[in-house]
């Protein structure tokens, strides 16, 4: 919702994609994260199994985003770092399979929006607001569908999920950059 500035009333925002249940589009959309280690250096990963879902309607109060992360498949360029984070005494992915998102609020207008939603990991479920730029809509040349583009930023608190192992050696602020491209439903558009 935008604000109408006149009567300070809530508005709904008209959104620039067609209606319907929009695909992800797994070669061109990325999950990546950073995190701090030892306070003084970062550390880069990504997640390579990502399942993601756009709903579209009318307005941006009917826009739905889902997505689920498998965490065995974090990658931070060292194998052995990535099974050391991915047993019990880290991220446990085991006890911890996923981690899931559902939105519960898309709002802005332009290229510029912000999106509200559930994250959890394991047991745990946090609120968490995602700054979300909006690239655009293209006809792709290679299958001749529109693609719409997308790149979401924000932060979470691994101890708000109950992940605060390596105190001391990893920071507790994990910053999120997700690079997600949706293909567009057949039949629709143009």
């Amino acid at each position: 919702m935008t604000q109408d500035i006149a009567s300070n009333t809530p508005t709904a925002s008209a959104v620039p994609l067609s209606p319907g249940d929009w695909e992800l589009d797994p070669l061109h959309s990325a999950v990546n994260f950073t995190i701090r280690h030892l306070g003084i250096a970062k550390v880069r990963g990504r997640f390579r199994e990502v399942k993601a879902g756009l709903y579209v309607g009318g307005t941006a109060d009917d826009v739905k985003v889902s997505a689920e992360i498998a965490l065995a498949s974090i990658d931070t360029g060292n194998p052995d770092r990535d099974a050391h984070t991915r047993a019990a005494d880290l991220l446990d992915v085991e006890k911890r399979p996923t981690m899931t998102f559902h939105s519960t609020r898309v709002y802005g207008k332009g290229e510029d929006w912000s999106m509200e939603g559930d994250l959890t990991i394991g047991d745990v479920t946090r609120a968490v607001t995602l700054a979300v730029e909006f690239g655009g809509v293209v006809d792709s040349p290679t299958d001749g569908r529109r693609h719409a583009g997308f790149e979401a930023t924000g932060e979470i608190r691994r101890s708000d999920f109950g992940l605060d192992f390596g105190t001391g050696f990893l920071g507790d602020v994990v910053k999120v950059q997700l690079d997600m491209q949706f293909v567009e439903p057949q039949g629709q558009g143009r």
